[in-house]
């Protein structure tokens, strides 16, 4: 082989080597930037767990502050709106005006008015014409089977007394009756609504358990 070929072959190796290092380089970096990718992707994922579960525990953490402290602001101790409001009592008056009374069956054929005082009130007696507030249970007086009640309303009644506004049997029982007082009115039918009363109100004879709360 003459020394100009052999010149030419060594050139050539050289090229080549020189091609496929390249080549090896290229392939080399390819890599470290696809594993660099890699890693900035599993950062990136890491770093959205984190968040993730850091918004978490402080969310239940919230939720089980709200469940746990009590609330300090007025609907801590506010009624509900269904619970019964105590009637405003007048002064000096028995503590036992502020409940709802047991009231139980009458005995016996009833044939007049009965006034039966359950509590003594010490303010003025109710004079006729005067409006007096009142807290009320009725019953019918045979069984005791409640039929009407302030209490249930969460609201006294008021009315004018002894001038026809009310049934007669109020309209006689309640005058003279001082405020504060709870009173129990036996009612022959005559003095209530009679035997047969229109517009579904009660029939026969009636009982009911009157505080007279005021009167003016």
């Amino acid at each position: 082989m003459s020394e100009r070929t052999q010149n030419r072959s060594q050139k050539s190796e050289r090229r080549l080597a020189a091609q496929l290092a390249a080549q090896k380089a290229a392939e080399a970096k390819r890599r470290r930037q696809a594993w660099a990718g890699g890693l900035a992707g599993v950062a990136v994922v890491a770093v959205l767990i984190t968040v993730f579960v850091t918004i978490g525990r402080n969310t239940d953490g919230d939720k089980d502050q709200t469940a746990t402290t009590p609330s300090t602001g007025p609907s801590a101790s506010a009624p509900a709106t269904d619970a019964p409001r105590l009637p405003q009592l007048p002064q000096g008056a028995d503590p036992a005006l502020g409940s709802k009374p047991t009231v139980a069956a009458g005995k016996g054929e009833l044939k007049k008015l009965i006034v039966t005082p359950l509590i003594k009130g010490t303010g003025p007696a109710v004079q006729k014409g005067q409006t007096i507030t009142t807290n009320y249970v009725g019953v019918f007086y045979k069984d005791g089977k409640e039929f009407d009640s302030s209490w249930s309303r969460n609201e006294p009644a008021s009315f004018a007394i002894g001038v026809g506004q009310v049934i007669p049997g109020w309209d006689q029982g309640l005058v003279g009756v001082t405020v504060g007082s709870r009173v129990q009115l036996d009612l022959p039918a005559e003095l209530a609504y009679g035997t047969n009363p229109p517009g579904g109100r009660p029939a026969g004879p009636l009982r009911f358990v009157v505080d007279v709360l005021a009167a003016q």
